[in-house]
């Protein structure tokens, strides 16, 4: 009689096998990106950069290396794993190629930026048309959240500076858009800033905004119907006056800084004025209130139809009060020219503003932990590439999944759907991918599949 030793089967391990395929779960992706035209889109835009006789187009390169990221790569390099898997990536470019591609991009500064971010806006607008209601402008209306992300660099790179939580390295704003509580968030700017970079600048804000609005479906780049959210950070005279700019029009909920004339005015406001705030849920928060402070402090200086409302809360435990907080209650404002709703559903509003915190968690696993080039703009082309990956994550939830797989983040996206195994098949003139029956997960790949599978192609 023999006797197992250790808790897990003992297994003999060698190479040389066939018709195996690793992260099959990936062709969801490569599905997403036929059935929204960014192949074509993208091979568009850089055609100018595809040498004559040239083997690999431009756009699959770029493409390519966007795959590997949103799989889990943070460099150039990782887009080995899909060259290993011919049969459902296609022939994939060599490293030098790779890299000579983006020096090339990287060279061509804004020319390549801007072909770039045009294939993605316009391939966004068909996106979000086969998303039909189950897209972030379903209501008519979409909301970009702007925030700044600390990107910390472990070598000497260009720009890379002391940044103001004395670490190192850079300090780009982000802009996603937001896809409320029934899916994620997809981006929508990436500016590269040095590390040094002040967290409030406006001109900084402004662009990011620009680069934002010019991702958006064209009916929505102004107009009310279009809303800014940021922190503290955006609520700047010159930020706010662009937003409300004649002509531009544009919503905002921006968060405030607590200054002496707002401390002032909280402590003239009466209790029966104090309304109680909403949860994330719409019911009533114990223990945290708000109130419209906009007629007491002097504001002729900011945008006309600027409203003020700030909110008071018992503070967490562990949480340390600041200075300008009242009666042992922590206090927050923010800045809105939304003229209709109640004061806690605008409150509530913006508070939502804390998901970017997770659309920036999910960028730092999907390529944003560090900068991997030296370049500036080298670094740049690279934003670029992670936002097609951070597309690529939004796009194929929302018109593939339904229910809560929709909200499952990268890190759930990867280890459930993406590096699921299975066996290439070729039978009857057509080529299968067989799933591993015993994977948890197989039918919900299947099921993703064919509704991609079931759009119109594009064209």
């Amino acid at each position: 009689m023999s006797k197992r030793i250790g808790l897990y089967p003992r297994v003999r391990v060698g190479g040389g096998g066939s018709g195996a395929v690793s992260q099959a779960g990936a062709v969801l992706l490569v599905e997403t990106v036929r059935k929204s035209g960014l192949d074509g889109a993208i091979s568009a835009a850089l055609a100018p950069w595809r040498k004559p006789r040239t083997v690999h187009d431009p756009g699959k390169v770029l493409l390519d290396i966007a795959l590997a990221t949103a799989l889990g790569g943070d460099c150039l390099a990782d887009v080995a794993m899909l060259r290993a898997q011919p049969d459902a990536f296609g022939p994939v470019a060599s490293d030098p190629t790779v890299s000579r591609l983006v020096d090339a991009l990287a060279a061509a500064g804004p020319k390549a930026l801007t072909a770039i971010r045009a294939a993605r806006a316009e391939v966004r607008t068909r996106v979000w048309e086969l998303a039909g209601e189950d897209s972030p402008a379903a209501g008519d209306s979409v909301i970009v959240d702007i925030d700044g992300v600390l990107v910390l660099a472990h070598s000497e790179k260009q720009d890379a500076t002391a940044t103001w939580k004395k670490t190192f390295g850079h300090h780009p704003l982000v802009a996603f858009v937001d896809h409320g509580q029934a899916g994620s968030g997809e981006p929508v700017a990436a500016l590269l800033r040095p590390g040094n970079a002040g967290s409030n600048t406006a001109s900084d804000h402004i662009e990011t905004t620009q680069l934002a609005l010019a991702q958006l479906p064209k009916h929505l780049r102004r107009g009310r119907q279009t809303l800014v959210r940021t922190d503290s950070a955006g609520g700047t005279h010159a930020f706010l006056d662009w937003l409300s700019r004649r002509g531009r029009w544009l919503s905002y909920s921006v968060g405030m800084t607590i200054t002496d004339a707002i401390h002032q005015a909280v402590l003239k406001i009466p209790k029966r004025t104090w309304t109680p705030a909403y949860d994330s849920d719409g019911t009533e928060r114990p223990g945290a209130w708000v109130a419209e402070i906009t007629d007491m402090p002097d504001l002729s200086t900011w945008p006309k139809g600027m409203r003020l409302i700030v909110r008071k809360e018992r503070p967490h435990p562990g949480a340390q009060l600041r200075f300008t907080d009242v009666d042992g209650l922590r206090l927050t404002c923010f800045a809105t020219n939304t003229k209709d709703g109640q004061l806690a559903d605008l409150e509530l509003r913006h508070r939502r503003r804390a998901r970017c915190e997770d659309r920036i968690r999910n960028a730092r696993d999907t390529g944003l932990r560090n900068l991997p080039l030296h370049d500036t703009a080298q670094n740049r082309i690279w934003l670029e590439i992670l936002s097609l990956a951070l597309d690529l994550l939004a796009w194929m939830p929302m018109l593939a999944l339904t229910g809560e797989t929709r909200r499952w983040e990268p890190k759930r996206l990867r280890l459930r759907l993406f590096s699921a195994a299975a066996q290439l098949v070729n039978t009857g003139r057509r080529r299968w991918l067989r799933l591993a029956a015993r994977w948890p997960w197989t039918s919900v790949i299947t099921s993703a599949m064919d509704r991609l599978q079931a759009l119109p192609n594009p064209g």
